[in-house]
């Protein structure tokens, strides 16, 4: 059989949806992808079996195949290409000729019957249990971005390795957290019937904030995966079948000290503190009083020593407390859209809740940082 595609069309495509191809893996069928043509269509599909990328287009044919051709290889082939059209000619001595204006390649194909089922949203096995949902791809993107850099990265709390959709009466809640700090982000007004708990994993959630744009997302989500739906694209992923840990029992109720700073400033002095802080610890020390925040750090082994001051508005009591600067640092840069954060503060031992001064419109944004022990 024959068909033709656009390279520029193709690599496009293709782009999208290799991030799903293992680099190293025992099974070398997921090296490849699915080419399946049906009804003038190419739908192409990448797994790792963790998660899962389809994207079609159509093609000029009438006739229906499905064959596994190799993914890296194919790839390079076609972005190598100035644009042109490549005809596909698919032979059935297990090659595939690609034609173009000035070149010929072949590559090897294998059958589709070796390569692994991929899930589909909904099937009439598990409609009824299916939910679903359409979320804003703008919204998806803030709330993806604003949370995901505090997932853990320890296998031995897998719960933790990934981000907590938790549906509630008020709203859709993503919920991240590695032990040290915690992100808390509400999309309110987004409603189901079904008020469950879903855990998406970390490759999930940085495949989909590098494709995810303004269109709307469609989402079905069932007790073992989650496909999420885009304008060209549709990932599916397996969800991250543990319990999540009890996120409210770490927020302090207690935190009855504000300080407001701006948010840029903090960061900067943030990043020149880490060139003085010791390299296994990164402590930084913040000294605040009514209208000055002092932020230092020191390297004993290096002899180094940094101290900056800033302006705050605070209505506290005088307070120092110690902070992991690379945290800080984290939560700063993901929030460089911000100008201005309020951080609760309670005492030198108690967890810190930071916030917009500003929240964006149906969100509601909060951030947690544990403290560290400051030398006496």
């Amino acid at each position: 059989m024959e068909f033709k595609v656009n390279s520029v069309e193709l690599e496009k495509l293709l782009n999208k949806i290799i991030p799903a191809v293992p680099t190293r893996t025992p099974m070398p069928i997921l090296e490849n992808f699915l080419f399946d043509i049906k009804s003038g269509v190419l739908t192409i599909f990448a797994t790792d079996l963790e998660i899962s990328l389809k994207s079609s287009l159509p093609v000029t044919t009438e006739e229906e195949i499905a064959v596994v051709v190799p993914a890296k290889l194919l790839f390079e082939i076609v972005r190598s290409l100035k644009e042109t059209d490549i005809l596909f000619k698919v032979e059935s001595n297990g090659k595939i000729h690609l034609l173009t204006d000035n070149g010929e390649y072949t590559i090897s194909y294998l059958e589709a019957e070796e390569y692994p089922n991929v899930p589909t949203f909904p099937s009439e096995e598990n409609k009824d249990e299916v939910v679903e949902l359409e979320l804003s791809g703008s919204g998806l993107k803030f709330a993806f971005d604003h949370t995901s850099f505090a997932m853990s990265k320890e296998e031995m709390r897998p719960a933790m390795m990934g981000t907590l959709l938790e549906f509630i009466e008020e709203g859709l809640r993503f919920v991240t957290t590695d032990g040290h700090r915690l992100v808390n982000l509400l999309m309110e007004g987004v409603g189901t019937d079904v008020h469950n708990q879903y855990i998406v994993p970390e490759k999930a959630v940085s495949v989909l904030s590098k494709v995810i744009d303004d269109q709307i997302v469609k989402v079905f989500l069932s007790k073992t995966h989650v496909s999420f739906i885009l304008k060209d694209i549709e990932l599916i992923t397996r969800l991250i079948g543990q319990k999540y840990p009890d996120y409210k029992s770490v927020i302090p109720l207690e935190n009855e000290y504000k300080m407001k700073v701006n948010t840029k400033e903090l960061q900067n002095a943030i990043k020149r503190m880490m060139l003085f802080s010791t390299s296994n610890t990164r402590r930084v020390k913040f000294s605040v009083a009514e209208n000055k925040l002092e932020i230092s750090a020191e390297d004993l082994d290096m002899g180094t020593a940094g101290k900056e001051n800033l302006y705050c508005e605070f209505d506290g009591e005088p307070l120092q407390i110690g902070f992991n600067a690379a945290y800080v640092n984290d939560i700063l840069a993901h929030n460089t859209g911000e100008d201005e954060l309020i951080f609760n503060l309670h005492s030198p031992t108690k967890a810190v809740i930071i916030r917009p001064v500003k929240q964006k419109e149906n969100i509601d944004l909060m951030m947690l940082l544990m403290p560290v022990r400051l030398n006496n």
